[in-house]
């Protein structure tokens, strides 16, 4: 679904504060990242390090992923706000976090969130039909469900595996939705739904049995990887110029990392709910794949939801190439057990992203000017 122009100037406020709340989630799950890995800082807050993966996935990405689909449903529906209901209770979620309100506050607010992305999933499956939409909205269930298990008193570790495929399966289905100028040849949308449908029902399968769920579901992902990597018009625009090949460049090794971590779920399963495999298992997924994506898509979707040209400039491949070699670092050191690599790749990682922020506010403000 389309976007039809730059929002105008009152719409854009409307969505400064969710964009605020967003970026706030942000720098908080930064910080209790870093509390996580054993660095020595102030702690801000005493459940702040149990709260990194709900700020990040539902304070940060959820917020940013339902403002995105609000603002364009609503623009394409000749202006309508009443989608931002979604975006403002997901940051709102990270706010009652943040203020360290009664659990059931922020889960409340997130299931609400959930809710409310899977009707604006409808509506956009009912006026464009198509797998790639169909494969969105399954991500928007999946949000809810794993949401709902939360709310039910389950652990994060219990609930991450439905939070990643939230943002998995809706970054696929983005991608798929960009593939139809390829012309897909026959039997290739099968596949892609094939590794979609073994990837839920290996979720599915982890609510009873959560050691085969995973394995299962890691193959899903190993399988998705490589639909991706094979037919994704990322292997073709990385042969172009400027902001096109950045693009493709954050794709390509995110589709690495995506095999990776879905090799890691195949071979580990649920064996681990904490410590460095644990690290190994979601950090592939999440920073290797997720947030590679939005270094890519970042330059485009805020123009489109902010209203506000980020310009490309080559220094973007800095943080770039910083995220994804300070990953292999830590990945490394999850993985033979060296607490020191782990915890020097974990805040490179986290330098990478603030260096990504620092960079598309300074692209912006000179683009503007």
């Amino acid at each position: 679904m389309s976007n039809a122009g730059p929002p105008p100037r009152r719409s854009r406020r409307a969505q400064m504060p969710m964009m605020f709340m967003a970026a706030l989630a942000l720098l908080a799950a930064l910080w209790a990242g870093l509390l996580r890995l054993g660095w020595a800082i102030p702690p801000l807050g005493a459940n702040l390090m149990g709260n990194h993966g709900p700020l990040m996935i539902n304070g940060f990405l959820g917020t940013v992923i339902s403002l995105e689909r609000a603002v364009a449903l609503g623009r394409n529906q000749g202006g309508r706000r009443r989608y931002m209901i979604v975006p403002l209770l997901a940051g709102l979620s990270g706010v009652a976090l943040l203020l360290g309100l009664p659990p059931m506050v922020a889960r409340g607010l997130s299931v609400a969130a959930a809710v409310g992305l899977v009707y604006i999933f409808v509506v956009i499956y009912r006026w464009q039909p198509g797998v790639d939409h169909g494969v969105m909205g399954l991500a928007a269930v999946l949000w809810l469900v794993g949401n709902a298990l939360w709310l039910a008193g389950w652990s994060v570790p219990r609930v991450v595996p439905w939070w990643a495929g939230f943002l998995i399966l809706t970054i696929a289905g983005e991608r798929l939705e960009l593939a139809r100028v390829l012309l897909l040849k026959r039997g290739a949308r099968e596949m892609f739904i094939a590794a979609v449908a073994v990837f839920t029902v290996g979720l599915v399968i982890s609510l009873a049995v959560p050691d085969i769920g995973i394995r299962v579901a890691g193959a899903g992902l190993v399988f998705l990887g490589l639909w991706l990597l094979r037919y994704d018009i990322a292997r073709i625009t990385i042969r172009r110029e400027g902001l096109t090949r950045f693009i493709a460049a954050c794709l390509l090794p995110g589709y690495f990392w995506l095999l990776v971590g879905g090799g890691l779920w195949l071979y580990f399963g649920a064996s681990y709910s904490a410590g460095l495999i644990y690290d190994a298992q979601y950090h592939a997924l999440l920073l290797g794949f997720v947030i590679s994506m939005i270094f890519g898509h970042a330059p485009v979707i805020i123009p489109a939801v902010m209203g506000v040209a980020v310009p490309y400039r080559p220094v973007f491949y800095v943080h770039l190439v910083l995220l994804h070699l300070s990953l292999v670092l830590r990945v490394y050191g999850d993985l033979m057990l060296n607490w020191e690599a782990r915890r020097w790749g974990g805040l490179l990682n986290e330098v990478a992203v603030v260096l990504f922020l620092v960079v598309t506010i300074v692209s912006a403000r000179m683009g503007k000017k």
